[in-house]
């Protein structure tokens, strides 16, 4: 007589959050607002001629160092992307789980635009540029200023998406603070004709308010489905 002995059978699964390939994902989305913006942060201290309040990091992708900010742009979208991809895996069948991922994949993608379509010089810069804005938008310039109005409008709406995810599962200031951001980044982008530093400091707080709620999905994601 024989005896048969059968494997423990499991019945549940990792949470999508902690699989390592989503946690890298994720972790693309938490780097690259930060990445961008203190890579921008160190050439517009170092560069000569840019002003915060004349210039947009834009145009740092200008003169013989604009490889680097080319360089940074294209970085910065697949980083975002990513992030994207890991949203989708971690949102799966919870509230906001389909439009999120996919608003912030179109910003990342606005990204990789303005890697490509350079803004045009003005204000002073690159160095030798005269001073005021140029008299006309070339073909890249605007492709580069209407991929960054779509790319920051996706990224808001991402952000209303995600207070409704966050407030469906009780974290009401998470909630409140995914309503907040894309108000200050808009107030920004309306401000920009007379400031171009506002128009920065709102990218800044769109950008840093996707490392913060990318951080919080990776670390209470959605119980895993059975």
């Amino acid at each position: 007589m024989t005896r048969t002995i059968s494997a423990p059978i499991t019945t549940g699964s990792a949470s999508p959050a902690t699989r390592p390939a989503t946690r890298a994902l994720l972790a693309g989305g938490i780097v690259a607002g930060p990445l961008f913006l203190g890579a921008s942060l160190i050439q517009a201290l170092t560069r000569e001629g840019f002003d915060f309040t004349r210039n947009a990091f834009s145009q740092l992708s200008l003169g013989d160092l604009g490889w680097i900010q080319v360089t940074v742009f294209l970085l910065t979208g697949l980083l975002a992307i990513a992030g994207a991809m890991g949203m989708r895996r971690t949102l799966r069948d919870a509230p906001g789980g389909v439009w999120a991922p996919r608003l912030v994949g179109l910003f990342g993608a606005s990204f990789l635009l303005a890697g490509v379509f350079t803004a045009d010089p003005g204000d002073g810069f690159p160095a030798g540029t005269p001073e005021g804005a140029t008299g006309s938008v070339s073909a890249h310039g605007a492709v580069h200023l209407g991929g960054a109005t779509v790319g920051f409008l996706a990224l808001c709406a991402a952000f209303f998406v995600l207070a409704r995810h966050f407030a469906a599962r009780g974290q009401r200031g998470w909630a409140i603070a995914s309503r907040l951001v894309p108000v200050g980044v808009l107030a920004g982008s309306a401000a920009s004709s007379a400031s171009v530093l506002a128009f920065t400091l709102g990218a800044a707080l769109g950008l840093l308010g996707l490392t913060a709620v990318t951080a919080r999905l990776a670390t209470t994601a959605p119980a895993a489905q059975h």
